[in-house]
């Protein structure tokens, strides 16, 4: 009898994967709704720029709008993952998100990174501030987590599950779903992974603020689609999770918006693709039986 775990390379999959019949492969658009957030952590001295605090406020104001417009033409839900302070500064925002029938995922409050908190209570704190902010604003108690910058500590699987979280979005090993240990002790309790990656993330091509961020090169959003459509195709052909990572306060701009539906409704010509929240391809992953994926942690030097 042939082993399943024997070549193991031939086939894209994981060993245990796969999509509900009929489909060979998922997209989710997903939206990170930083709005001021991940600038007024990394330089709170920014509180006092009108310009710059205008810049991130074009997302809940203008960008979000316009994005639960394209997303209404075509049909399709989508996961927005809100930090707490940008739920409590825009909270009208935050219910329109829901009330148009998305999802909710957390996003940190102040779009703190895993790097900030330099123990596992500073961490759950963080992570409880969030919760309680999106609780208070929207009576939503989330399902999901992306970790701001996606900066993941070892320890955060296991806060996550401690506080009931069934998937999480933004580690970079694998393109399919897979189930994530919490520890590498035997039985120790999973969580959904959904892969993501900085090359199918807005931020990069599009994003610039004079001396805090970019390079001052950006991208056409026609180049910016085309290589994302690449991705998507590489990816349905491989039977994989294409994770798209947007931020309204810069893929809301007019002309990137259009761009992004032309990509949504490419998306949904293509047979057998599903296009799902990230609620819903974790639910999925969730029920099917897999090895869990353990990652243990390095020795600091290659020499130890």
């Amino acid at each position: 009898m042939t082993d399943p775990h024997e070549e193991a390379w031939r086939n894209p999959a994981p060993p245990g994967f796969h999509w509900p019949d009929g489909i060979r492969a998922a997209a989710c658009f997903t939206f990170d709704v930083d709005a001021e957030s991940p600038i007024l952590f990394d330089h709170p001295e920014a509180a006092d720029w009108l310009d710059v605090m205008s810049h991130q406020a074009y997302g809940p104001r203008t960008g979000v709008p316009r994005l639960l417009r394209v997303l209404d033409r075509q049909g399709i839900r989508a996961t927005f993952f809100i930090p707490g302070y940008t739920a409590e500064r825009w909270p009208d925002l935050t219910r329109s998100i829901r009330d148009a029938g998305h999802e909710i995922g957390h996003h940190g409050y102040l779009h703190e990174g895993a790097r900030s908190a330099t123990d596992e209570g500073t961490e759950e704190a963080l992570l409880l501030r969030g919760l309680e902010a999106l609780d208070a604003v929207a009576g939503v108690r989330p399902v999901g987590y992306r970790a701001p910058n996606w900066e993941f500590s070892y320890r955060l699987p296991a806060l996550l599950v401690r506080h009931g979280f069934r998937y999480e979005s933004g580690l970079m090993d694998a393109d399919h779903p897979y189930l994530l240990a919490t520890s590498a002790e035997p039985d120790a309790a999973t969580i959904v992974e959904l892969p993501a990656h900085w090359g199918l993330d807005d931020w990069e091509p599009y994003n610039y603020l004079p001396g805090i961020t970019g390079s001052g090169v950006i991208a056409s959003p026609d180049d910016v689609i085309a290589r994302w459509t690449l991705e998507l195709e590489a990816l349905v052909d491989e039977g994989g999770l294409f994770m798209l990572t947007n931020h309204p306060f810069i893929s809301g701009r007019a002309s990137r918006a259009v761009a992004l539906e032309r990509l949504i409704a490419r998306a949904r010509e293509i047979d057998g693709l599903w296009i799902a929240t990230a609620g819903e391809i974790a639910e999925h992953t969730a029920g099917l039986t897999m090895d869990p994926v353990v990652h243990r942690r390095h020795a600091t030097s290659p020499d130890r």
